[in-house]
């Protein structure tokens, strides 16, 4: 037998025959193998039930870690998965958005789950006996196993289990043998790796919501219990409007994109999902102009939700109303660099709201709004100091300020400017599409992708090195964006369902450069695993003033 050499993360290594399990190995692997949920192997995240082939560094995935809480979360997917199929086989599960720390699931009906008169399927009760069955699976500790099967076998079973997308993704996706994932006799399609058995996965809950439930699970602070429910009602009816408007065009997942691709349908695609989102711009500047008060809009998002776009999108739109939008971006308001706060670890922190000048950007919007002229301030990101170049900025009677950043739902931002003069407007890459019936696609991966083509594009960094700020980037959000939601007066989807191909076609390129040396190499190969499931456009079918523009250029906008 051919023997492997396999070190371990405390630096001890043994030589052992190849074709081991990892999880033979689990506690050399970790010193605490109840935690263990993964393992990552040569720097790619692998199932426990991986076997080991070839000389290896092995380091744990355990609870309570980002990469950890996805695998836990998406174990949990597949069981719900695997419980619905065993107790209503003839009705499709529908995985929706997240919200908080869960997934909003619907059933194929489209009816209200605590109000529809079904007895044995879609009753109040129906939910109660879900959460039994992902109990019973739970307690049983079933394996979760991954299998290699042909094509046709795949074709045959997802027809015959009514995985009606993932069936119809397999004309889009044709190797000779599809991977899959499999508990008891209920088998789904492979997008990643899972825990070695049901039991790892105790912590869930299912809560009626909207028309369908929540699929509640842990956060990753805490993997012991759930956290309280807090909701988030708007992003809620945002999804549910972007949902139904997917459902009326008849595109809804990965698949049904790929299909317009195939029949060469994606120019109108294209301008009618682009004309859309021009229409809830305009929707928003109607209600600005409806508020009259209103001198200054704020918006604010996350990373890559296409803040800078959109202030001009918008800019046009109030222009139509009669207004002169003049934009202040937040970033120019940095303080000098060594004034900048410091992170845990020891990092300047751009993300807190202590990174700016609140006094000298108040002051100015006082000024602003009281017929006086100011200096406006830009930053150079290389020196790290704010300079003063003469531009200025006076507010006359038919002109409203823009002002674009992430702390802008914040009122700790603007506490000199009355409120009845605010509107604030939330940005989230919220994509109605899911990837097949269960499997859903990441707002985060969205922004992701789309940040790692704009920093190739505009700022010179390579896809490691985007992924590697990610962790830092996404703390950020946590503490300073998304706790202010709810502050929003209006929420907007950014999102274009046609963007991943056309993303694709510039990131693909960049992940296939991460090396397997590499720690962001585990994430290269789970978003190019990700971009497989699109077809590719070509950048000369987006329109010059799309949101897409801001991340692989070629904008009308001047940024």
């Amino acid at each position: 037998m051919k023997t492997i050499t396999l070190t371990f993360s405390d630096g001890t290594s043994i030589q052992t025959e190849a074709g081991i399990r990892a999880i033979d190995l689990a506690h050399k692997i970790c010193s605490n193998p109840d935690k263990l949920l993964a393992v990552v192997v040569n720097n790619e995240i692998c199932s426990l039930t991986t076997r080991l082939d070839v000389n290896a560094h092995l380091e744990p995935v355990l609870l309570g870690t980002r990469v950890g809480s996805a695998i836990y979360r998406r174990s949990l997917c597949l069981i719900l998965a695997a419980a619905a199929h065993k107790l209503y086989p003839n009705v499709r599960l529908l995985v929706g958005h997240s919200l908080g720390y869960g997934y909003y699931y619907t059933l194929e009906t489209d009816k209200a789950i605590t109000q529809a008169q079904d007895s044995t399927v879609l009753n109040k009760d129906s939910i109660d006996r879900l959460h039994q069955k992902m109990e019973e699976l739970i307690s049983k500790d079933i394996p979760i196993e991954t299998d290699v099967i042909a094509y046709q076998d795949a074709l045959e079973m997802f027809e015959r289990i009514g995985q009606i997308e993932t069936r119809k993704q397999m004309n889009f996706i044709c190797p000779p043998k599809i991977t899959i994932n499999r508990i008891d006799d209920y088998s789904d399609l492979y997008f990643g790796p899972l825990v070695p058995s049901t039991g790892k996965t105790p912590v869930f809950d299912l809560m009626p919501y909207g028309e369908g439930f929540l699929l509640r699970f842990p956060s990753t602070a805490d993997s012991t219990a759930l956290t309280p429910f807090e909701d988030i009602p708007q992003l809620f009816a945002v999804y549910s409007r972007y949902k139904k408007w997917g459902k009326q065009q008849g595109v809804t997942s990965a698949a049904d994109v790929n299909d317009l691709i195939h029949r060469r349908m994606t120019t109108d695609y294209i301008d009618t999902v682009e004309t859309f989102q021009q229409k809830c711009i305009a929707d928003i500047a109607d209600q600005i102009h409806q508020r009259e008060n209103v001198k200054t809009v704020l918006i604010a998002g996350p990373s890559s939700s296409g803040k800078t776009t959109t202030s001009k999108k918008l800019s046009l739109q109030l222009k139509a109303l009669g207004y002169r939008p003049k934009v202040i971006e937040l970033d120019t308001y940095y303080v000098n660099r060594e004034m900048t706060p410091r992170d845990a670890d020891g990092k300047y922190d751009y993300e807190c709201l202590e990174a700016l000048d609140v006094p000298q950007l108040n002051k100015d919007l006082v000024d602003l709004f009281d017929g006086k002229e100011i200096k406006l301030p830009t930053y150079d990101f290389v020196e790290g100091k704010r300079i003063y170049t003469g531009k200025t900025m006076r507010l006359d009677p038919q002109d409203i300020l823009i002002l674009e950043g992430i702390h802008g739902l914040n009122d700790k931002l603007t506490p000199l400017v009355p409120a009845e003069y605010k509107f604030k407007i939330y940005l989230s890459a919220l994509t109605q599409l899911n990837l097949d019936d269960h499997n859903r696609i990441p707002t985060s991966d969205n922004r992701l992708i789309r940040r790692i083509v704009r920093d190739s594009q505009f700022r010179g960094k390579s896809a490691a090195d985007t992924i590697a700020m990610w962790d830092s980037v996404q703390r950020g959000e946590r503490l300073h964006i998304f706790p202010f939601q709810d502050n929003a007066d209006v929420m907007l989807n950014t999102a274009l369902d046609y963007e991943l191909p056309v993303l694709k076609v510039f990131a693909e390129p960049l992940l296939r450069c991460v090396s397997p040396l590499q720690k962001e190499y585990a994430e290269a190969s789970r978003l190019l695993r990700f971009l497989n499931n699109f077809s590719p456009i070509s950048a000369n079918n987006v329109p010059g003033k799309s949101i897409i523009r801001e991340f692989i250029g070629g904008s009308e906008f001047k940024y």
